[in-house]
């Protein structure tokens, strides 16, 4: 049966190699979805599904308007389950074998202007609630760390001294985060004043960021946070913790740091992954050419 191969996968995929909640809950939906469509076609175990039921299956999920995004997510979650399943021995070969790839859209990643972000780091009051926003929000663009990373910081993961903080990123990796002034700055301020007010009638499990009642923030809280201070920073944009870091890498980049280093800050294991970033700001390219080509020293720069 599909429910019990596709529980064995989840299992070794969060127990094995680490996945994220996140990730081990979107596998489970797709593969759940897969398994629905092929026993409504007859085929009832996984060692009965052949490329044909596969490739039928995605022509469904394109005829339902599905976006290449979401085909192409879809798709890898049955290579790696079938894939899973080859290792085991339970079958002889992958069906995903020669089954195409969807191909995406290259967008370039979606940031804040420094004025922008500007806005949004200095959006949160001068409470205890908004003191703890301030020093998330600065930590979060001073690193490029994943939300799903900061929320299970302790207070102990934090170096004041050497300006560092320990992540432990996807697949369980450690890797160090570095911190700014005006990160560790805001820190202080929140571990100083509003912390001890906010964990006063809880008990106290080490959590760097906590809610408003004293436990631990969730990565849905952070996610909440995001849509209070979204519109005080940028009109046109919803500001994610992602958009965050996208911003923590263009602005590295684009003003000189190297490709390899941001790929350690961010915790990529492929250099292809970091290279999306390698996009530059409008604003840059006109600073570079006025500076740089002989006919352009003098052109007003649109302000």
């Amino acid at each position: 049966m599909f429910d019990t191969a596709i529980d064995a996968f989840l299992e070794s995929q969060a127990n094995v190699r680490g996945a994220s909640p996140h990730t081990v809950k979107a596998y489970a939906e797709d593969l759940r979805q897969f398994a629905e469509y092929a026993m409504a076609q007859g085929c009832f175990t996984p060692a009965q599904a052949e490329p044909p039921l596969l490739r039928a299956y995605l022509g469904h999920l394109q005829s339902l308007g599905l976006a290449r995004a979401s085909r192409a997510r879809k798709t890898a979650a049955l290579r790696s389950f079938f894939g899973y399943l080859t290792m085991q021995g339970v079958l002889a070969q992958s069906p995903t074998t020669g089954l195409r790839t969807v191909k995406l859209d290259r967008r370039l990643p979606k940031f804040l202007r420094t004025d922008e972000i500007e806005k949004l780091l200095t959006s949160p009051a001068q409470n205890p609630l908004g003191l703890r926003d301030r020093a998330l929000l600065e930590m979060l663009y001073a690193s490029g760390m994943r939300a799903g990373e900061l929320v299970i910081l302790n207070v102990g993961d934090v170096d004041f001294d050497e300006a560092i903080v320990r992540v432990v990123g996807k697949g369980d990796k450690e890797r160090v985060t570095l911190l700014g002034r005006e990160a560790l700055q805001a820190l202080t301020i929140y571990l100083a004043t509003s912390r001890p007010t906010l964990i006063e009638h809880a008990k106290d499990d080490g959590a760097l960021f906590v809610n408003r009642y004293g436990g631990r923030l969730s990565d849905r809280g952070v996610r909440k946070l995001f849509d209070k201070y979204c519109a005080a920073a940028s009109s046109t944009l919803k500001i994610t913790p992602h958009v965050l870091r996208h911003t923590f890498a263009t602005h590295l980049l684009n003003n000189g740091a190297d490709l390899r280093l941001v790929q350690e800050l961010l915790g990529h294991t492929s250099l292809a992954t970091t290279q999306m970033y390698t996009h530059v700001t409008t604003e840059r390219l006109q600073e570079v050419h006025r500076a740089a080509h002989p006919r352009a020293k003098g052109v007003p720069n649109g302000d």
